[in-house]
This record gives C-alpha cells, sequence and structure tokens, in this order.
C-alpha cells in the first residue's frame, strides 16, 4: 500500500517504522528538513520536505498514487486541512490526529464533513490504556477483545501459586477456572507454549479469559485483587483530563498535582468533582502531605520523562500503589523496561496501534477483518481479533485438524455473545470473532496462520 506520513514528529517517526517494515510504501513529509532526514535515515521510506497543507507539496510527494494518507503533526487543524486537502485531490483515504477535547467531542461532524476515514486521538488513547489497567491493578498488561467481553491480561506468576510447577495440560483440572494461558516470557525468551509447557514462578505470562472471571483467576493463583478507589495524577495536561473524567465517572476518587496556576484553574472549572492542587509533583514534602502512601495509583503523566521516572521511582519504593508512567523520548524506552516504574504509557505506541489496525482491515475488505491489534511483551508479540466475514479455509473444521504457523496460537473465539476458550473439538464459523496471538508480525487476515 502507498502511505504518505505528514508529520515528522515522535508519532510519524513511529509509524514510518512500523509500516514500512509490514511492507508498505512510504513517504514522509514535513517542512523541517532536520525531521524528515532524521526519519529517512531510520527506516526504509522516501522523505519529502514540504508543507503538507499545500495542494502543490501534496501533489509533488505523490498524493495522485497515494492509496492512505496520515495527518501526523503536531496541530489539529492543519491534520484536518491536510486530511481535506487529500480527499479533495488524490481521492485516498485519510486518518488524521486529532487531540483537543473540543474537536473530539464534536468529532463525528468533522469526520463526515472533512471525509476522514478515520481520527486518533493519542491522548484519549493513552487515557483509555490507563483506565484499563487500573480496572485489573495486578496486570502488567490488559488488552480487550469482542468489544470488552474477552481479557488478555499479562502478569507475573508468584512464589507459592498454583500454576508454579504445573504442566499446562493439568491446568483445568487443577485451576477449575475458564482460562487459556498463551504467551509466556522467560528470561528474555517468549514462548507460545503446548500442553506440555511447565510453568514457573517468576514467568510472565499472558491469559485470555471472559471479563467475568478475571478476580476469581487471580485469587486462585495467589494474586491478591485489591479495588483501586483513589489515584493520583502529576501533570495536569490533556492525558490527564481525559483520564482524570474517565475515573471520575468510574466513582473513583481522584487529586491532580499541577505547577501551572493557569492551568489548575482551568482543570477545577473542567473536573470540579477532582481534587487539583497546585504544586511540583516531584516535591517528597508535598507528596507526603497529599498522603501518597494512601493512593491505590499513581500515575506520572508530566511532559518531562526525568520527572515521571523519578516519580515512579519514589512511589515504588515508598508505597505499595499501582504506578504508571508516561515515556516520550525513545531513547529512554529500552532503558525504562528495566525499571520498577510500573506500566510505562506511550502516545506514540498506542496511536501506531491503532493506525496498523485500521490499515490492515483496509487491506481485507472482503475476507477476515482485524478488527482488533495489541501489541505485547515489549512488542514482541502481537494478540489479533479477526472477524470472519466470509468463508475461510478455517470455516467449519475442527482445530484439532488445523496445520498452523509456529509459535501462533488460537486463544479466544467469540460467537453469539458466548465466550469459547477453544479445545481441539471447536470450529471456526462465519460471523465468530477469533482471536490469535503470535510472535509473527504482519498476519492480515485468519487464513495467514495456516501452514
Amino acid at each position: 500500500m502507498n502511505i504518505i506520513i505528514a508529520g515528522c514528529g515522535k508519532v510519524g517517526h513511529t509509524l514510518a517504522e512500523q509500516l514500512s517494515s509490514e511492507g508498505h510504501q512510504i513517504t514522509v513529509m514535513d517542512i523541517n528538513a532536520e525531521a524528515v532526514h532524521g526519519v529517512s535515515a531510520d527506516c526504509d521510506v522516501i522523505g519529502y520536505i514540504g508543507d503538507c497543507t499545500s495542494f502543490r507539496a501534496q501533489h509533488e510527494a505523490g498524493i495522485k498514487n497515494t492509496d492512505l494518507l496520515i495527518a501526523a503533526t503536531n496541530e489539529d487543524e492543519k491534520n484536518m486541512l491536510t486530511c481535506l486537502i487529500a480527499r479533495k485531490t488524490g481521492h485516498c483515504q485519510t486518518i488524521a490526529r486529532v487531540r483537543s477535547p473540543q474537536y473530539s467531542e464534536e468529532i463525528g461532524f468533522l469526520k463526515e464533513e472533512l471525509g476522514l476515514s478515520m481520527s486518533v486521538n493519542p491522548e484519549s488513547a493513552a487515557a483509555h490504556e490507563i483506565l484499563r489497567l487500573i480496572q485489573v491493578p495486578s496486570a502488567y498488561e490488559v488488552d480487550t477483545f469482542a468489544k470488552g467481553r474477552v481479557n488478555l491480561i499479562s502478569l507475573v506468576i508468584p512464589e507459592g501459586s498454583l500454576l508454579d510447577g504445573l504442566r499446562l495440560r493439568d491446568y483445568y483440572p487443577k485451576v477449575k477456572e475458564s482460562a487459556l494461558i498463551c504467551v509466556v516470557k522467560r528470561n528474555d525468551e517468549i514462548i507460545i507454549p503446548d500442553g506440555n509447557f511447565i510453568l514457573a514462578a517468576g514467568d510472565t505470562i499472558s491469559v485470555t479469559l471472559p471479563l467475568s472471571s478475571v478476580n476469581t483467576f487471580l485469587n486462585k493463583i495467589g494474586i491478591k485483587t485489591k479495588k483501586i478507589k483513589s489515584v493520583l495524577i502529576a501533570g495536569g495536561g490533556t492525558i490527564s483530563y481525559y483520564l482524570a473524567d474517565s475515573l471520575i465517572k468510574s466513582g473513583l476518587n481522584v487529586k491532580i498535582i499541577e505547577k501551572n496556576s493557569e492551568r489548575c484553574y482551568e482543570l477545577s472549572e473542567l473536573l470540579p468533582r477532582a481534587m487539583v492542587i497546585n504544586g511540583d509533583a516531584t516535591d517528597k514534602s508535598l507528596l507526603f502531605e497529599e498522603s501518597i502512601k494512601e493512593m491505590d495509583a499513581v500515575c506520572s503523566l508530566m511532559h518531562s520523562d526525568e520527572a515521571n521516572i523519578l516519580l515512579s521511582l519514589f512511589v515504588k519504593k515508598e508505597t505499595e500503589a499501582k504506578v504508571m508512567t508516561r515515556v516520550h523520548r525513545k531513547s529512554y524506552e529500552d532503558m525504562v523496561a528495566e525499571m520498577p516504574v510500573g506500566n510505562i504509557i506511550s502516545t506514540k505506541k498506542i496511536t501506531a496501534e491503532y493506525i496498523t489496525r485500521y490499515i490492515r482491515s483496509m487491506k481485507n475488505s472482503e475476507g477476515s477483518n482485524v478488527e482488533t491489534l495489541y501489541r505485547m511483551m515489549e512488542g514482541r508479540v502481537e494478540g489479533l481479533e479477526f472477524n470472519i466475514k466470509s468463508s475461510s479455509k478455517l470455516s467449519g473444521k475442527a482445530l484439532k485438524d488445523i496445520s498452523i504457523i509456529p509459535n501462533t496460537l488460537i486463544c479466544c473465539i467469540y460467537r453469539n455473545r458466548k465466550v469459547i476458550i477453544p479445545g481441539g473439538n471447536d470450529t471456526i464459523e462465519v460471523g465468530d470473532n477469533v482471536i490469535v496471538v503470535t510472535t509473527k508480525k504482519g498476519l492480515n487476515e485468519i487464513d495467514d496462520i495456516l501452514a
């Protein structure tokens, strides 16, 4: 597919890397020559220096032969205008990055009037990711499928757990809970396990299970579940607003600490049920004054990576709270992954997942669409949900009779509002939503899993 990415910032750079690695023909454009050269040096893409809101610049960048334009600059208005020009000029599909809460509330109207195929709000998406993690506080990752009815959660097997030393084929007789352990990370190795695999304490596992079974499953395997009631948010930016609004609507108590007094006033007006504090969230005395040790969760969402990391390290040391840390800079990501800073939140990666899911669905409009896509285990595993819209080679066959590619597992079937943890005698039928985990990147349809 021929794709133009307008904007070579963090989101544009991440998209260029991801989409070019999947075999798409990518052109990046930006008025900043240094930014264009930086992306072109890191990725196998064509660089074009020019203003994406210019008809002439888009024409020279190849809009006439483009299937999709993604507008990912830092300005909402610029992104929407870029998409409008592309739609009128190149008749291609368009995706706009739209961050403002005001525009997000009117996105249905804007999509229709501008002819947008899709809009992405990175801050809102990141807030939604954090909300999922807060809802299952014991998990490192929480990915939802089948419109929220199926969870794929990642967690570490504790010492003394029922799972320690358990052979997977013996799982159900011992645990007696409907779930499927579909990915294991042991040391630095990623394993898609079979029935003979033996689990061990310290393994990070990903488990597919119905929403209703999560707490029972965690309690049975020795992980105490504590409902989160109070959340401290460090930083008063756009993510913090979206997150606080969602948490308050869910009945949680929210405190926000923000340095800028004017922003504090704005947040107080927007979020009258939140406690908004004007101060420095890295000030130890302020944190103790605001009862940091009584918080169930702390979200470090400031603009400074260094401040977020330092705060999260301090909170991990002083409290039992669930911690989430926003990291902007790519150079910090691998380093921070080894630190005790809780869940790492990257808006650019979340945005890239949303857009990649849409692009894979575009390629298979007649077959099995990618409904949902998540990257797990530090991006080394993909969890995909396929909607079977027409006859597939797998349709009607028992799973035990199907040969699939290595390191791939069918981990759930959602049929007629029923969650099926699949066994060998189960089949895939037209209309099903099928969830697959795999270490192979770039699957576009369910039949791609066939060996």
